[in-house]
């Protein structure tokens, strides 16, 4: 499907506002985002909840943007432009996830996936442990599909997985924090190949979906990217098991023409615009 539709001579932006914080280095986060939205042909939109000192080697500093702030921010976006869907990331403390669900809340938005970023790849703390109720009880229930890794599911369900045969289990029992769906993401396990579970919680049904496990040191921002390929898909009109198939593949192929490239000292991106330019 096309990103622009033929209307009386107009033509209309399928949109994603990314609801994130900012990576310094341009590997994660709201520029992961925009840089996901627009390699698939959609228009990117933003609302800034952290600014980060970070880079290939980690995150070296936080500020945390005022609540009524990111309210500002959103309200200008969705009351303007409106959205085909939300991609939500970093959020950091319960005070930004309330102002997050309520102005969500307000303009009946579609399509929203929820990243539950909890830690960065070097392992730098992203979520204030306090936030992670008021993220389950705010914004879980108002998702269309949730993202958690396997360091993420576990905190959520307060215990270790640490196989491919819990992967299913953990996303029927976070799915019932509310979600339409969790995609549990199994790339942190030592397999052969890259598993994730993409459970539907109205029908009840756990899909494996399976993929090439890559080589690379260059995995910063992933999780991000995967998650607003999905929302760029449901953008575009796909339904969400086809997002969610598409989206793995664009983050698999991001990630193996990103193997080639070295920036930086430590984890870099991936290769968003591999199939604008190599």
């Amino acid at each position: 499907m096309s990103p622009i539709e033929a209307d009386h001579h107009t033509r209309r932006y399928r949109k994603v506002l990314a609801i994130a914080g900012s990576d310094s280095g341009g590997g994660a986060g709201i520029q992961a985002d925009l840089k996901t939205i627009s390699a698939l042909g959609c228009y990117g939109m933003t609302a800034i909840t952290a600014l980060t000192a970070q880079n290939t080697l980690g995150v070296h500093g936080i500020h945390a943007v005022p609540p009524g702030f990111i309210e500002d921010q959103i309200e200008a976006v969705l009351s303007d432009m409106g959205a085909d869907a939300v991609k939500i990331g970093m959020l950091f403390s319960p005070e930004l996830i309330e102002a997050v669900a309520r102005q969500l809340r307000k303009h009946t938005v579609r399509n929203i996936v929820l990243d539950p970023v909890m830690v960065a790849q070097s392992g730098d703390k992203l979520l204030q442990d306090e936030a992670i109720e008021a993220l389950t009880a705010l914004l879980f229930p108002l998702a269309d599909v949730v993202t958690p890794n396997i360091p993420e599911a576990s905190v959520l369900l307060h215990r270790k997985i640490d196989g491919a045969d819990q992967i299913a289990s953990a996303a029927c029992d976070i799915a019932r924090f509310g979600s339409r769906s969790v995609l549990v993401k199994g790339g942190h396990l030592q397999s052969g190949e890259s598993l994730d579970v993409l459970y539907l919680t109205e029908s009840q049904r756990a899909l494996s979906l399976t993929g090439e496990r890559i080589a690379t040191s260059n995995n910063h921002g992933t999780g991000c990217t995967l998650s607003s390929a999905i929302a760029s898909f449901l953008a575009l009109g796909k339904n969400l098991e086809e997002a969610v198939r598409s989206a793995k593949v664009y983050i698999g192929e991001a990630m193996s023409e990103g193997a080639h490239y070295r920036l930086g000292k430590g984890s870099g991106p991936v290769h968003h615009f591999y199939n604008v330019w190599l």
